[in-house]
């Protein structure tokens, strides 16, 4: 009886193994990860424009290795830098305008996120950011920079397997459409929702045409949660704004539409949808679950209205622990929020693709 428990203990040790083995292979086969997008995925890029939309100075930053404030909009890493990691990458992924990267470097993992941008080029024109086309076009450069750097095989190779992910909308409503005149007078909500839907399914296109294959693209949070939009919710202040949160939930499901009809469309490629919204609802709905604290207000400054260049005006009203704090601004999450929509991402999205 002993030797036959002895057996199939050794047998479960070789499956485990097996397992272990399998699952690091599976990790190991994405060379790169390479980022489309806004604030959320901005890892630096608006450090080198012409914006007052940046992050790298503190508050930011100072939880990052380091205390360094890189331009990412939160108090450390972001969504994107932990994905890389539990792929066996870098533990950060680098800003494609940051010159201080080779790219050998880049080779494993680049973002072309610009924060303040959106879906809707007008939208980068009012923050005076870089627009998704121009991001595409950036990595039409790295593409051939990969090229001569690796050789065409190897570049191919690194553009087919990599991981792709978009993370973009929220400013489309947040900046641009919920407080400026232009698109409201243009499009009903729902209109705007299927132009938005429309550009991202175009963005994925033109990724897919230039190589890419892996596919995530995150849909949008409670984006009336947001601190800044309980600030200016005039008919409950500091209560979620429903209807804001209501748009965002259109936007998802027409998103999450649009990738399945992309799926039958792109061949050899998988387009996943991730599910921010309910993520961060949850974390909302039962914050002490998560070891939160604050809800309603961001970690910098008064935690009502400051983003940006208004952290660094008020950074001595900056709390002590973000970790307790769902938001680090009245716009953006916490390196720990993120890292539960990361846990996210990596438990149940990449599995859909590798």
């Amino acid at each position: 009886m002993a030797s036959h428990l002895s057996g199939y203990c050794w047998l479960l040790t070789i499956l485990l193994i097996a397992f272990l083995l399998c699952s690091a292979a599976t990790a190991g086969d994405v060379p790169a990860i390479i980022v489309f997008g806004d604030s959320t995925v901005d890892a630096g890029n608006n450090n080198y424009i012409l914006t007052v939309a940046k992050g790298n100075f503190p508050p930011y930053g100072r939880d990052f290795d380091g205390g360094v404030a890189t331009g990412r909009f939160s108090n450390g890493r972001l969504v994107t830098d932990f994905v890389s990691e539990a792929l066996g990458l870098p533990p950060s992924v680098p800003a494609y305008l940051d010159t201080s990267y080779t790219i050998d470097q880049l080779a494993m993992g680049v973002s072309f996120a610009s924060g303040g941008t959106g879906l809707d080029s007008l939208t980068a024109r009012v923050a005076s950011v870089i627009p998704l086309s121009q991001q595409l076009e950036y990595f039409k450069e790295y593409i051939e920079r990969l090229k001569v750097a690796k050789g065409e095989d190897v570049a191919d190779e690194i553009i087919a397997e990599a991981l792709y992910v978009f993370s973009v909308g929220t400013n489309d409503f947040i900046i641009n459409y919920f407080h400026l005149p232009l698109r409201r007078a243009a499009y009903t909500t729902a209109e705007y929702v299927a132009h938005l839907v429309g550009e991202a399914g175009a963005a994925v296109r033109a990724a897919y045409e230039l190589g890419a294959r892996r596919v995530i693209f995150a849909g949008l949070a409670p984006i009336g949660c947001l601190p800044s939009a309980r600030t200016l919710n005039h008919d409950a202040p500091g209560e979620c704004d429903e209807e804001q949160s209501q748009v965002a939930v259109a936007f998802n499901s027409a998103l999450a539409e649009a990738i399945e009809k992309l799926n039958d469309e792109l061949a050899g490629a998988r387009v996943v949808y991730s599910d921010t919204y309910n993520v961060i609802s949850a974390v909302l709905s039962n914050p002490s679950d998560y070891g939160f604290v604050n809800i309603a207000q961001g970690c910098c400054g008064t935690g009502l209205i400051e983003t940006s260049v208004l952290c660094a005006f008020n950074e001595h009203l900056t709390c002590q622990d973000a970790d307790s704090y769902v938001f680090f601004d009245s716009v953006h999450p916490s390196e720990r929020t993120y890292k539960i929509v990361a846990n996210k991402i990596i438990n149940t999205d990449l599995k859909l693709l590798l």
